[in-house]
């Protein structure tokens, strides 16, 4: 689909799409209901570079924290920014390749969403890798006496035969379910993934790990949780979770023909793990209620750490 064509179908069924796929439009910065559209972000409204509409799950918090510190930079370059909430990722990308939405700004296409964009990638578009070390994981409170996923099944008691996991539609919770469970012998030890939400899934690790009580749950590195809660993470002598892959800004087919200025510069952003590690703690942690806050402090900490935008 032409990027002409796809920026006219979505203004034609933009409403139709929302509650179809269960989005939230959001303006940037307008998480504060009595902002004008000039005081957004630091920025108008009206940019003259065009609108790009971000998609993210908020609870997964690499995209919220990217989105943001895209926002902050193409708002200042004269683009409108948008934001859509999506709560699932079979949604995302059906958005993505849609162009419902015009960038996923935090994705795992090489190994977790391996099956979407088996499904999607021909009208995706890779825009580039900003980080190179992600990684799912099982993790259980550094207290728990088990290491490995190996120790699972003759421990299943220790957690009441529950692994406490995430979004039924996440790649970590189809790698858990068709992947480590099998491996392992989980199933057959009485193990069963509980599914709910990643809100859900912290704040029962945060009850446990106050009561110290023993949990296990689904994980991923680089997150914010792994150095908030006292958690381990741990070992998987049969790779059921796949090898680490990378954190990649995926656009919809067209994307860097109809915004080569932002395409190119996107594509020169990299963050390496104490980057990333202090701008998600930083967004998530120190402004949870102002990610736009929290992106523009993290700047004003590393301002050499985001390439000039040079457009």
């Amino acid at each position: 689909m032409s990027t002409h064509r796809k920026h006219l179908r979505r203004q034609g069924v933009a409403l139709v799409s929302a509650a179809a796929l269960g989005l939230t439009l959001t303006a940037c910065g307008s998480d504060d209901a009595d902002s004008s559209g000039d005081d957004m972000a630091g920025g108008s409204s009206d940019g003259d570079m065009g609108t790009i509409t971000l998609g993210y799950i908020p609870s997964w918090t690499d995209g919220l924290s990217t989105a943001y510190l895209l926002d902050n930079v193409l708002t200042e370059a004269g683009y409108t920014v948008e934001h859509q909430d999506v709560q699932e990722a079979g949604l995302l990308y059906t958005a993505l390749a849609e162009g419902d939405v015009d960038m996923y700004p935090s994705a795992w296409p090489e190994v977790t969403h391996a099956q979407y964009m088996e499904e999607y990638g021909d009208s995706i578009e890779d825009i580039g890798t900003y980080y190179d070390n992600a990684k799912l994981t099982l993790a259980v409170p550094e207290y728990t006496d088990v290491d490995s996923i190996a120790d699972l099944a003759d421990n299943a008691d220790l957690f009441d035969g529950t692994i406490t996991g995430i979004e039924p539609g996440a790649g970590l919770t189809a790698a858990v379910q068709d992947d480590v469970i099998p491996t392992y012998g989980l199933d057959d030890a009485g193990y069963e993934l509980k599914t709910s939400s990643t809100t859900a899934m912290l704040t029962e690790l945060e009850q446990a790990t106050e009561n110290d009580e023993d949990i296990l749950v689904t994980l991923w590195q680089p997150f914010w949780a792994n150095a908030s809660y006292p958690v381990k993470t741990l070992e998987d002598p049969e790779g059921a979770l796949g090898e680490s892959e990378g954190l990649h800004f995926l656009g919809t087919d067209g994307f860097s023909d109809e915004f080569p200025e932002a395409a190119d510069w996107i594509s020169q952003i990299k963050l390496d793990d104490e980057q990333y590690g202090t701008l998600e703690s930083t967004v998530v942690n120190d402004y949870p209620d102002d990610p736009a806050a929290g992106v523009q402090a993290w700047l004003d900490e590393n301002p050499d750490v985001i390439p000039p935008f040079e457009g």
